[in-house]
């Protein structure tokens, strides 16, 4: 790509307003507050080792987990800069114990909410492996003017407006789709731009990949074991077996899988009975992606995740997700294992 053909983030969303011409431009002016975000924080993270942001912050988020210093710096740069647009009238973060109200005037008549989990796999800013951060736009239903409530942030992952995440990796970039495809935009420093470098993703129908932390398998459903070991066998027609690829980090190993082909797992297991991933911060944004670029993802067998009626804020769920010959594959194994402990 050479600088004549740059195409910033800026200019695309600005060049693909027809797809959404019910926003009027709030919903460019939300990601001009998002990517403004993302930057501070690729700034800060690649500081990470130099200034005080590794390690604890001595805090506990409302699920109990130790928060890091990142998470805490991450969520209050995004907070503010989504409240200083004047378009968001509502944040639900997985670091605050309940949403967040913005009625200062500058956004009670905002049309959106967004859903956001800061740092995703913040521990691993210790050890220098990639993190990211995730966010979901979605249209308020409650009475523009009025304060947010529940019903606002309690919808289905099918209404999502817009849906995204950030990696901070070797490079930094910023994917997100508003129903119209997926595209990625890598962050320029040089030019303190996001670029587009990845148009209209598409990941494999099949892939070669398949991500858990094959160190809990013990405790995984009986289905989920038989796939892992059909991941494993040999078989020339479905070029098995698969490569086991396991960051440990959500948009790390999806980002990975969305390009190259593959699917991701994060199942039930005795220490979290109702999966540990939380529904409206991570599983639903990064299922909008992923069906955006031709994947699938469930929680569980016959269960789309975006169908989905959250119950609650901090909602967990198993969460599959990846190419579609995959997903297909693991839910087959599903299906079996429950007809045969049904018998």
């Amino acid at each position: 790509m050479t600088t004549s053909t740059i195409q910033t983030l800026g200019e695309f969303i600005i060049a693909h307003q027809k797809d959404y011409p019910e926003a009027s431009g709030e919903l460019s002016a939300l990601f001009s507050a998002i990517k403004l975000a993302a930057k501070v924080i690729h700034r800060e993270i690649n500081k990470a080792g130099l200034v005080n942001i590794a390690g604890l912050s001595g805090d506990e988020n409302v699920q109990g987990e130790q928060q890091m210093k990142l998470d805490v710096l991450a969520n209050d740069t995004f907070k503010a800069a989504l409240a200083a647009r004047g378009v968001v009238c509502g944040i639900a973060s997985e670091e605050e114990d309940h949403y967040v109200l913005l009625d200062d005037g500058l956004n009670t008549n905002s049309k959106y909410i967004v859903m956001m989990d800061p740092v995703d796999g913040s521990s691993n800013i210790d050890v220098n492996v990639s993190v990211g951060t995730i966010f979901s736009v979605y249209r308020r239903r409650s009475p523009v003017g009025t304060k947010v409530s529940d019903e606002d942030f309690f919808q289905p992952g099918t209404e999502q407006v817009a849906a995204g995440y950030v990696i901070y990796g070797s490079s930094t970039m910023l994917v997100y789709s508003t129903g119209h495809g997926v595209n990625g935009f890598t962050y320029d420093p040089t030019l303190g731009v996001f670029c587009l470098s990845h148009p209209n993703m598409q990941t494999p129908e099949l892939g070669l990949i398949y991500s858990i932390n094959e160190g809990n398998y013990v405790h995984f459903p009986e289905g989920v074991k038989k796939y892992i070991k059909y991941c494993q066998v040999e078989d020339d027609a479905s070029n098995r077996p698969y490569t086991s690829r396991y960051i440990g980090s959500l948009v790390s190993d999806i980002h990975r899988n969305l390009i190259y082909g593959g699917i991701y797992l994060y199942p039930s297991s005795a220490r979290y009975p109702n999966g540990k991933l939380r529904l409206l911060y991570e599983c639903n944004p990064i299922a909008f992606l992923v069906e955006q670029a031709g994947g699938r993802a469930i929680c569980k067998e016959g269960q789309r995740v975006l169908e989905l009626k959250p119950t609650s804020l901090h909602q967990r769920v198993p969460f599959f997700a990846g190419s579609k010959a995959m997903v297909d594959d693991l839910e087959q194994f599903l299906f079996d294992n429950a007809e045969q402990s049904a018998q």
